[in-house]
């Protein structure tokens, strides 16, 4: 009934209708010899479907509809057809409530008012206040029950349009997580990327040099080559798996974090920049997001060092925990002039370091020092996490 509300008005129109035949046939088949009779077939049966029809269309043109079935009403009530003028009358007046406003309601009240109060003492001159009351009740009725009606369509109509508004929010919601995210794995891509061909290009310039004096010096920066694009693969495969989808079962490897620090020391070393590196208070408990933030910036800064420092360069790299933070100082003694444009461009590495810092509500810091080198330092709040 709710999909097609046409029809369930039809049957009710039937049903009112059927009540005023019934009532017009008993009348006809027991009214006594002498006494009036009731209106011939002829105007009743027009009249009774008159006012009973406006229903079947008084949600789609409910003022029109409420109006033809008052109009039609009045001739109704006036011949004593039935009483299938006081249930439209009630209907009409409770669709006005429902589905238009209290102002066309209280209108049509108004008038009906005026026809009944017209009606009453010529026609029912014995009982017309009794008639007023039954009338009025019965009109009371139906605007309460209109009023209840329309509150919860109103409360309908609303929480559809928050889920409506909830939806897109969600809808928002996942497209900003995606951008993030794909954000997020663009930085990582940068971080391994850069480090492992800045390794490689120092170890592959250093074996050229030494392929033919020091063959021992060159195997083992070959050795370093292939051990560091191994690496980087490792790392390069584990991100992608992540713009997979999980039915691939994608390899999966722990992320990097402090307790990779003395690993990547090691790596830097061994590619020729001499690191010190000094871990102050336990930082192997530290979220695994502040972590690998950590660990990024320690790599992007001696990624740095190895790319513009040159050589006879060394760096110092401290991490220090202080209550629910931590400070990062990444500190090398290399050239300052070749060095300074990287500080005023604002490369693709210095912004990710600062994004990594901003994400946990830190700041980052980095330019050249006044005795010469370079200074990147970092403050991670963790505590809110």
């Amino acid at each position: 009934m709710k999909a097609h509300p046409m029809v369930g008005d039809s049957l009710l129109a039937a049903l009112i209708a059927s009540l005023d035949l019934l009532l017009y046939i008993s009348r006809v088949a027991v009214s006594p010899e002498g006494e009036l009779e009731p209106e011939p077939w002829y105007i009743t049966l027009p009249l009774v479907f008159g006012v009973v029809a406006p229903l079947v269309f008084r949600r789609k043109y409910p003022i029109t509809a409420a109006y033809l079935t008052l109009g039609i009403g009045v001739a109704h009530s006036v011949l004593e057809i039935g009483i299938a003028s006081m249930f439209t009358t009630c209907i009409a007046l409770y669709t006005l409530v429902a589905y238009v406003s209290r102002r066309s309601a209280l209108l049509f009240f108004a008038v009906n008012e005026v026809i009944t109060l017209v009606q009453s003492p010529w026609q029912f001159p014995q009982q017309w206040i009794t008639t007023l009351i039954v009338v009025n009740l019965s009109l009371a009725f139906s605007w309460a029950l209109g009023e209840f009606v329309g509150a919860r369509r109103a409360y309908h109509a609303e929480l559809e349009q928050r889920l409506r508004l909830l939806e897109t929010e969600r809808g928002q919601q996942a497209r900003i997580a995606v951008a993030e995210e794909r954000a997020r794995i663009a930085r990582e891509l940068h971080d391994v990327v850069a480090h492992a061909v800045s390794v490689m290009v120092v170890q592959a310039d250093g074996a050229a040099y030494a392929v033919r004096t020091q063959p021992e010096l060159a195997e083992r920066a070959v050795k370093t080559i292939a051990g560091t694009g191994r690496d980087a693969l490792t790392e390069l495969r584990r991100l992608l798996g992540v713009l997979r989808s999980e039915d691939t079962g994608g390899e999966r490897t722990p992320q990097p974090g402090t307790q990779s620090l003395s690993e990547l020391a090691a790596r830097v070393r061994a590619v020729g920049l001499p690191v010190q590196l000094d871990i102050v208070g336990n930082v192997d408990d530290l979220p695994a997001g502040v972590g690998l933030g950590i660990y990024r910036i320690v790599q992007e800064a001696l990624t740095n060092s190895l790319k513009h420092a040159g050589p006879g360069t060394a760096a110092t790299v401290r991490v220090e925990r202080t209550g629910d933070r931590v400070e990062l100082s990444i500190v090398d003694n290399g050239r300052r002039s070749s060095r300074s444009l990287v500080g005023v461009s604002g490369g693709n590495g210095l912004i990710g370091m600062r994004e990594r810092a901003l994400v946990f509500g830190g700041t980052l810091e980095a330019g050249p020092r006044s005795v010469g080198g370079w200074q990147v330092t970092a403050s991670l709040p963790f505590g809110n996490i």
